[in-house]
């Protein structure tokens, strides 16, 4: 299964936010930051994970690919 160059960059996007997070996550928990702080990081966390940007189609179709 391939995607669009569209498609595979929004997946690539969110992946480095969703590991940036996590780590600031992780840093936050070794510097005992609290639980609100932990709550917070899982919801944002959960909300980039549920994001759903929409396909932006191309003018001129070219091979067909699975979006």
């Amino acid at each position: 299964m391939s995607f669009c160059e569209h498609c595979q960059g929004q997946r690539f996007d969110r992946a480095r936010i969703l590991r940036l997070l996590r780590q600031v996550r992780e840093d936050m928990r070794t510097a005992r930051a609290g639980g609100k702080v932990d709550a917070a990081l899982l919801n944002v966390l959960n909300s980039v994970r549920a994001l759903d940007i929409p396909h932006l189609d191309q003018e001129e179709p070219e091979d067909e690919v699975i979006h």
